[in-house]
């Protein structure tokens, strides 16, 4: 194998030359991994190999050692430990550290890249220990590239989000300062070096908390993070106000004095900056100290007594006078051209003031409205839209009594504003008065504003692509804040009901812009959603509109030719399909006159679907929603139905479709209840299948556990034949920790908890089923495995409130699945009886967490015999709890 050839062939344009290229770097990796990092990382370090070769080298070797899923990272890093001698290891290492001091940047960056992944192995194991001296060295002593590159490798090192090596990385605070302090100060001559060491020294900003608490090094850090805002070059301006905004957010505490000294003045400066980029993360720093505050406003206000409080100090407050029109002068600095999703300084201060508004309340008023009737009928259009958007950013968090009488006299202006003649004022007007009806309804009078709001709402989502989403984002909150209650007979949308649907129906029925009409028929899923009673009867002949225009669409499959057309078209059944969702859903049972036509629609559809389309995930919602709705009457669809499900449900190179398959499962278990037992052996394998697929992600597994729940609580003591399966499977899960990962990713971690929770969910299931058909015997090879569960869940502190509730339920259900206590030495243990006597008493869980809480402490009680005699012969009372959690 010629090594450059393959490794340019990584790099080449051409799609058939680049898949041929890895190949063989992965055929040789199997073949001879150690001789393949050997004879990368040599090409690496090879000054006479060409920059292209270099750079491909090192990017082959950090991928040798790097993966996104959790488990497959572990694998590689796992095989750099036990499969490369130590002689090997430290050639590659010195290879890499050599590429350091290379005249060719890139190879220099791609070596840190590789040296950031070995060190996220042996880092942590506290191996490697010369690496942050060497690279302190280069810092101080080496050229400007080893300077340079050394420092990149710090940043890299520190940015990593492998929690191991974060963990580990605090021992190593005091070199890693040491490095790029020296190399951010002032004194660097060489931008470069000085902006590579203000990036490493933001990235390692979380481990240095140590040097932080110490007032001399903290001050000497900030000189030199403050002198670097001052820079010349606007790379390193920029990194500086991204490190101070990371220094708010993880040391506010210690942020009064240098506030009041340096940070008021240097960030309104650098608001002021020409370069977007740098007046975008001065901004951002106030955004930072708004959420840091609101933050600390909320933990204070559930503080139990003084000495939890967290400190505050005001800092919005304070300057609102001097910072909020600087801001205000920053929203009018709108690009015309700007794409809907541009992050730019304008934006940057739309988003602080909203903070603003939320951290300081009232006091945010005064400025944005001497702003706004200022500037409200500029002739700049830059100006009108800055003042229609700066009223608009106050709608949430001054108190809605002040807000009210200034919105009801601003109401007309804006709806008028959905006249200007500028298309952006017209849109932010739009989103402005979709804050209103989102933060402020009560001052809107429906019998004043609504009509024409709506109209004005209505005018503009078909007048321009550009207002679609901000019209179509406001009728949505509209509907919402005028639903009135739940099943009411009538409310305030009624009268404009049908107006309404009629206008959305002949928007998405003559558009030709994707986007405008899949926004508005959003916003008739919305409409349906909050109908009141009086409106109902309308919803039948918008079902068979929606019917008829979706079945129109089944012939058109074949008449797709390009892929922009096929995605359209998915776009165009997806949209109709989720209207179905919304119909059904509000009419519930009285969907049933129409159940079989829709039924045989959603059929037809999925037969007419080629692979790999988007359209099926919403149909197989479509399908639950029908099955919710139906309940037992759902049984006669389900031989027409069950192929497609049973399809989807071994679908795995389809993974998103499977997921939804699996939900699919338990909603319909939920209806038919034991009428499903017919096609339980079909569901069983196939979610046994998937339980154990290599291909699948872990994600999937929780799911399926909690639908093995679902069945057993549907089909009762029938669940008797799958009970040894899944009961191995349930007690193999529980037996998954992150502990053998030294704690982990936060992806493990949910993961855990989220598997904790489908384990528990399904053995209540189970419990119930067994119960339900007198055969609580069978659960005795398993009672041990549950309470070690229990146990486990107890001491783990990384568990959620509804992980919590189910174990108090499955604590319940075993009680009464046992009444005369063959188990009652498991219910005696004390960690048991703290673990529902924290859960009932802890006030930031919901009254139903509680109350399950309560019942299994009864539970408890009675097995262990402390339960109390009453002292007359009553009636026992029942706890009136949850069996089993609702899924």
């Amino acid at each position: 194998m010629d090594v450059n050839q393959v490794l340019e062939g990584t790099l080449a344009a051409d799609a058939s030359t680049r898949t041929q290229a890895e190949t063989q770097l992965t055929q040789a990796a199997e073949a001879d991994f150690q001789g393949y990092l050997t004879t990368l990382s040599r090409e690496l370090a090879n000054e006479g190999a060409s920059p292209q070769v270099r750079m491909a080298a090192g990017l082959a070797l950090k991928n040798s050692f790097t993966a996104r899923d959790y488990v497959r990272l572990k694998e590689v890093q796992n095989r750099w430990e036990t499969q490369i001698d130590p002689t090997v290891k430290a050639q590659v290492k010195d290879f890499a550290l050599q590429t350091l001091s290379s005249s060719d940047n890139r190879a220099g960056l791609s070596a840190a890249q590789f040296i950031a992944s070995i060190a996220a192995i042996e880092l942590p194991r506290e191996q490697w220990p010369q690496l942050m001296q060497i690279l302190v060295e280069n810092v101080g002593t080496g050229n400007p590239q080893t300077k340079q590159s050394s420092l990149t490798t710090i940043g890299f090192i520190c940015e990593s989000e492998d929690q191991d090596l974060r963990d580990s990385l605090a021992q190593h605070s005091n070199a890693i300062l040491t490095a790029v302090v020296q190399g951010a100060r002032k004194e660097e001559p060489n931008n470069d070096i000085r902006n590579a060491a203000i990036t490493a020294l933001g990235e390692s900003l979380e481990f240095v908390r140590t040097n932080f608490e110490n007032e001399g090094e903290r001050n000497y850090i900030m000189q030199v993070i403050c002198e670097a805002t001052q820079a010349d070059d606007h790379r390193i301006q920029q990194g500086a106000y991204g490190c101070l905004n990371r220094i708010m957010a993880l040391y506010y505490e210690k942020m009064r004095f240098y506030m009041e000294k340096a940070l008021f003045g240097l960030t309104i400066q650098g608001m002021k900056n020409e370069e977007e980029d740098v007046a975008k993360l001065a901004v951002e720093f106030w955004c930072t100290v708004c959420e840091e505050e609101i933050s600390i406003e909320d933990d204070n206000s559930q503080a139990e007594g003084a000495e939890s409080l967290r400190p505050y100090f005001n800092f919005a407050r304070v300057a609102t006078q001097e910072v909020v029109p600087v801001l205000l002068e920053l929203l009018a600095k709108q690009d015309e051209d700007a794409a809907e999703d541009e992050y730019n300084v304008s934006r940057a201060a739309y988003q602080c003031v909203q903070l603003w508004a939320q951290a300081v309340g009232s006091n945010t008023v005064a400025p944005v409205l001497s702003f706004v009737e200022a500037n409200l009928r500029s002739e700049d259009w830059h100006y009108r839209d800055a003042a229609v958007s700066a009223f608009g950013a106050i709608m949430e968090g001054p108190d809605e009594k002040v807000l009210e009488p200034l919105v009801k006299q601003a109401l007309p202006v804006l709806i008028g504003m959905m006249n200007d003649s500028s298309v952006h004022v017209k849109d932010s007007a739009a989103y402005a008065l979709g804050r209103v009806c989102e933060a402020v309804p009560d001052a809107i009078d429906p019998t004043t504003h609504l009509q024409s709001l709506i109209s004005a709402l209505f005018t503009g989502l078909s007048s321009h692509p550009r207002m679609a989403s901000s019209c179509c984002w406001a009728l949505m909150n509209l509907a919402d804040r005028f639903a009135g209650e739940p099943g009411c007979t009538t409310n305030a949308l009624s009268q404009h009901f049908q107006a309404s649907v009629q206008h959305l129906l002949q928007v998405t029925e003559s558009t030709q812009d994707n986007q405008l009409r899949t926004a508005a028929y959003e916003v008739l899923n919305a409409f349906v959603t909050n109908a009141a009673n009086d409106s109902v009867p309308m919803l039948a002949s918008l079902s068979d509109v929606v019917i008829e225009r979706l079945h129109k669409t089944i012939p058109m499959q074949q008449q797709v030719v390009s892929v922009e057309d096929r995605l359209t078209l998915q776009e165009i059944q997806t949209s109709l399909t989720s209207v179905i969702i919304a119909i059904i859903q509000r009419l519930e049972k009285e969907i049933m006159p129409r159940a079989d036509s829709i039924m045989q629609l959603l059929l037809s559809l999925l037969q007419s679907l080629g692979p790999k389309s988007s359209v099926p995930d919403t149909v197989f919602a479509a399908i639950g929603a029908l099955a919710n709705a139906m309940e037992g009457d759902f049984e006669k669809y389900m031989q027409s139905f069950s192929p497609f499900l049973l399809n989807a449900l071994n679908n795995q190179d389809e993974p998103q479709l499977c997921a939804i398959a699996i939900g699919l499962v338990s909603d319909i278990t939920r209806a038919l209840e034991s009428k499903v037992q017919r096609f339980c052996d079909s569901f069983m394998n196939s979610l046994l299948n998937n339980l154990r697929s290599t291909s699948l992600g872990n994600q999937f597994k929780p799911a399926i556990l909690q639908c093995f729940g679902d069945i057993a609580q549907a089909i009762g003591g029938q669940f008797e034949t799958y009970l040894s399966v899944v009961g191995q499977v349930l007690q193999q899960a529980a037996g998954i920790s992150s502990q053998g990962e030294s704690g982990g990713s936060f992806e493990m971690l949910d993961y855990i908890v989220s598997l904790r929770e489908g384990i528990v969910d399904a053995w209540s299931g189970i419990i119930n089923a067994l119960r339900a058909g007198n055969n609580t015997n069978l659960l005795q090879p398993y009672i041990e495995s549950i309470f070690q569960l229990l146990q486990t869940v107890y001491q783990d502190a990384n568990r959620t409130e509804a992980l919590l509730r189910s174990s108090m339920g499955v604590i319940g259900d075993i009680s009464e699945a046992f009444p005369s206590g063959e188990y009652n030495q498991y219910f005696k243990n004390e960690w048991l009886t703290n673990m529902a006597r924290e859960t009932r008493a802890n006030k930031e869980f919901s009254s139903r967490t509680q109350d399950t809480a309560r019942w299994a402490r009864e539970q408890i009680k009675r097995q262990s015999g402390k339960a109390r005699k009453p002292r007359h012969f009553v009636q026992p009372v029942q706890f009136l709890a949850p069996v089993s959690p609702v899924h």
